[in-house]
């Protein structure tokens, strides 16, 4: 007969947490300044996190190659590998048994071979340790081990758990904390030196299967100290490690003490955007980061829910809508942290555990949310990658619930949660060019789109229409070089007319005159434009009048041709062909 808690973390969770007419956007406060590089160390430029709670390893594989590559994440989190107690709910797999990959959601081959697809996919691989503690009871684990709460065959016995064999009750007393039992769960002695090295073991055998980093479930209940004794007796200390430390005002324990291990979970991330989304207002997201209060964004990892947070109400869920997707938005836009995108599936009773044992057949059936693969959160992921490096820059709000800011030169995202749409001029710091909404289409090869595009002019503004809790997110391709053709065309125009160009690539319009590119008369009689074309483009184009009523004249002649150098630009000085 197996023995289980009713809930696996209420408890730690509640002591530790206790418009419209064209608006002129102007450079204004910036949100924060360049950030360090966050940690984990950047996986080729790639720091954003998806954590596929519950997932078996086989669907983490697809998932890996069909989303979390392509969409360029940089690691996937996957929930605990070992033994464990059995039954259905989620929090049976914090409750281990042994250090064997034995658990409901594969087993050793399973987990090697899900590494190895993740690792093809360009992504690295956290694992999800629980070390704190052992059981709640007796019963035999999901790989056949038989237990009881303080022997664990071959693994613990009576001595190998701290003396305090009570439930925590006191969260200002840190013996209490790191001692005594989280909700009932034998307390390991992580003092001890053959406990330690009995933990180091299994983190390095989940290593020679080839993981990248490793989250430390409750790391709070484990002195910083003894945890920096077990990273010492592995085999590689500077493996990645993440700790969750949940902040509490006032208590002892506090996650800064936590840095000198590694990275740890800034819960205070997911309940101050619960805060700003649904009760302030998300102007006052100027300046938002460390200055906070939060940890140093190297070493913060950053959150809108776990599947902690999202059942004891702390933090935003997917139940939420679009004030869920537009946090998500936020956090991927920002500079703060390591964001950690949290994927997990429905549930009714808080106890639920994983549809399907944990078998994704496909995104969004039987109940799996699938957060990672929605286009406004995973082409996020891709804008993040690209303005690595940059700080934010012409911010706006319009002091209440819209607002906007770009990264540098390298990309702009306009995020509207007022009730009604709004439509807007929008200073940026983008080179001109045409530029693919990754909130509502995906981008393409060669500067393609399958949604709407937006055309930045060469003053950096661009005007567009954001949807009532929508958002417009714009950025510069990798790969794609930013002053690839400088257009300038001698021309001589009476009054209320206009110059463009267009041509046959994407950048140009497609040679549809409706997405001409309009060049600006600031050198009258020469009008002018700076292109951004991905390099070694080859292009034709032709310019174009548009008079005041919108009729357009082509120049007459044959289609001009030009190719867009590997790097720099080229210069295109021309003459109005009547």
């Amino acid at each position: 007969m197996v023995t289980t808690a009713p809930t696996r973390r209420p408890a730690r969770a509640a002591g530790a947490l206790a418009a419209s007419a064209a608006l002129a956007l102007s450079l204004g406060t910036a949100l924060g300044t360049p950030a360090a590089q966050a940690a984990p160390p950047a996986n080729n430029g790639k720091d954003v996190t998806a954590t596929l709670f519950e997932w078996r390893f086989d669907s983490v594989a697809q998932a890996c190659t069909s989303t979390l590559g392509p969409k360029g994440y940089g690691f996937v989190e996957v929930s605990p590998p070992q033994e464990h107690i059995q039954g259905p709910q989620w929090w049976t797999s914090y409750q281990p048994v042994s250090y064997q990959i034995a658990g409901r959601l594969g087993d050793r081959t399973a987990f090697r071979n899900m590494v190895n697809a993740c690792h093809a996919a360009g992504v690295k691989v956290i694992a999800d340790t629980v070390v704190n503690h052992m059981t709640a009871g007796s019963g035999t684990g999901t790989g056949g081990t038989a237990y009881t709460k303080y022997a664990y065959p071959g693994t613990y016995q009576n001595q190998d758990f701290h003396n305090c064999r009570q439930p925590i009750s006191n969260y200002q007393d840190r013996g209490n904390v790191q001692n005594c039992e989280l909700e009932g769960l034998a307390d390991l002695d992580t003092g001890s030196a053959y406990v330690q090295t009995t933990i180091a073991h299994y983190l390095d055998d989940l290593a020679s299967l080839g993981v990248d980093g490793y989250r430390i479930d409750a790391a709070k209940h484990i002195a910083a100290t003894e945890l920096a004794a077990i990273k010492a007796k592995t085999a590689n200390p500077n493996a990645y490690w993440v700790q969750e430390v949940i902040y509490g005002a006032g208590e002892p324990i506090q996650p800064s003490e936590y840095t000198g291990n590694g990275d740890v979970d800034e819960f205070r991330v997911g309940t101050d955007l619960k805060r700003i989304f649904t009760s302030d207002k998300l102007a006052s997201l100027s300046g938002w980061g460390a200055s906070w209060g939060y940890l140093p964004s190297g070493q913060a990892r950053s959150f809108v829910d776990n599947w902690d947070t999202e059942r004891n109400g702390s933090t935003l869920n997917y139940t939420y809508g679009n004030t869920y997707t537009l946090a998500n938005v936020f956090l991927l836009a920002s500079t703060y942290g390591s964001p950690n995108v949290y994927s997990g599936y429905t549930f009714t009773n808080r106890d639920d555990g994983p549809p399907n044992g944990g078998t994704v057949n496909a995104c969004y059936q039987d109940g799996w949310n699938c957060t990672h693969a929605w286009r406004q959160i995973a082409n996020m992921v891709g804008f993040r990658n690209a303005v690595a490096g940059t700080g934010v820059t012409d911010w706006w709000s319009n002091g209440n619930n819209a607002i906007a800011f770009g990264r540098g030169n390298k990309g702009y995202v306009a995020i509207n949660h007022e009730s009604g749409a709004l439509t807007g001029t929008f200073q940026t710091g983008l080179p001109a060019g045409t530029y693919c909404d990754v909130q509502h289409g995906d981008p393409q090869p060669g500067g393609g789109c399958t949604g709407p595009t937006y055309q930045v002019g060469a003053n950096g503004q661009f005007t567009a229409t954001v949807g009532a809790g929508d958002a417009v997110a714009l950025y510069v391709q990798p790969g794609t070089n930013v002053s690839g053709a400088s257009f300038n065309v001698n021309a001589t125009t009476a009054y209320g007319q206009n110059l463009y160009v267009v041509g046959d690539v994407p950048a140009l319009g497609g040679w549809d005159p409706a997405k001409a590119l309009p060049l600006s008369s600031a050198g009258y009689p020469v009008w002018s434009l700076a292109l951004s074309l991905p390099g070694g483009t080859a292009f034709q184009y032709k310019y174009l009048r548009k008079d005041a009523s919108g009729a357009v004249t082509w120049e007459s002649g044959a289609n001009r041709t030009a190719t867009a150098p590997a790097s720099g630009s080229v210069t295109l000085n021309d003459t109005w062909r009547p």
